[in-house]
């Protein structure tokens, strides 16, 4: 199952992706069939079904297939604002750095570093939750304080239950979802500030979605094709097997000592082909459309302004 949530009304709404592509409203779709529901509220975005908990789920399945058979209420996706899964985070979003061979290598070489030098532990940074936008987003350029915006296709994890210490071994027992992240990136405020949040955080440079894939759908989050492309052209080709981290070596060593919450958002690095390691460096500029794609989850649509 797939989960996003959109707009209508001036309000959040819960959806389910059908595999036509359509979208089961499922907020109103909870109180077409609250016989299932046992008088629960309604939940309106994604964070809600998380916090539900698994028999929300169960319920969630059955309004998808009840819906699909009625032929309502079953919206066009064209044309829906599909908003980021969780659109106002509570929290910075966890992103990994330099988690592919080939990216790190690119970004190496790209920095006048040794090519072979490669992180020995997982390198953790944030972004703020003022980054975060949805799915055809319209991002600023931010042309006033950066000459370098850069683009970034990751696996996005969504945390379904709070743990601490969690072992590699249980690690996907604490996950709800997958989802698309695009880290766009100012890389000379990158370099400029000796450390990453400045670079990573300018307004919208998070677009998140446009679903959130379930844990049930996608059998190993370790083996999914990614690519994205700039305008048409491709830029990044690679396959989460390529991590020199996997999903549960990140979720286990982001929890050593720190608790992670339901609706914390990780974001698992990025392949290479990046823009500021091709030759000549390639900045994203106004009119720029970027499709990031991943396997068993979909494709997020962002525009530069």
């Amino acid at each position: 199952m797939k989960l996003l949530t959109f707009a209508h009304d001036d309000a959040t709404r819960l959806g389910g992706m059908l595999a036509d592509g359509r979208v089961v409203d499922l907020t109103q779709a909870w109180t077409t069939y609250d016989h299932l529901l046992n008088g629960v509220q309604a939940p309106n975005e994604v964070f809600d079904a998380i916090c539900l908990g698994e028999p929300a789920l169960q319920a969630l399945t059955s309004l998808m297939e009840q819906s699909e058979k009625a032929g309502k209420p079953v919206l066009s996706a064209e044309g829906l604002s599909v908003l980021a899964p969780i659109p106002n985070p509570s929290k910075n979003i966890f992103c990994v750095g330099r988690n592919y061979r080939a990216h790190i290598v690119e970004g190496n070489l790209a920095r006048g570093r040794p090519a072979d030098e490669f992180p020995k532990a997982l390198e953790f940074f944030t972004k703020a939750p003022t980054t975060v936008v949805g799915h055809q987003a319209q991002v600023s350029r931010h042309a006033k304080h950066t000459n370098m915006l850069d683009y970034e296709v990751e696996l996005g994890i969504v945390i379904g239950k709070a743990g601490r210490d969690i072992s590699p071994e249980n690690a996907l027992d604490h996950v709800f979802g997958y989802t698309i992240v695009n880290d766009i990136t100012a890389r000379d405020l990158q370099a400029l500030h000796g450390q990453w949040f400045k670079g990573k955080s300018l307004d919208g440079t998070c677009p998140i979605g446009p679903v959130v894939t379930l844990k049930a759908a996608i059998a190993n989050p370790n083996e999914l094709g990614l690519e994205l492309d700039v305008n048409g052209e491709s830029r990044q080709s690679a396959n989460t097997s390529d991590m020199l981290f996997d999903v549960p070596s990140i979720i286990a060593q982001l929890s050593a000592g720190m608790t992670l919450e339901p609706g914390d958002i990780i974001a698992t690095g990025t392949p290479s082909g990046v823009g500021f390691a091709l030759t000549p460096p390639r900045s994203l500029e106004p009119g720029d459309v970027i499709r990031a794609r991943i396997e068993s989850i979909g494709e997020l649509v962002t525009t530069i302004l």
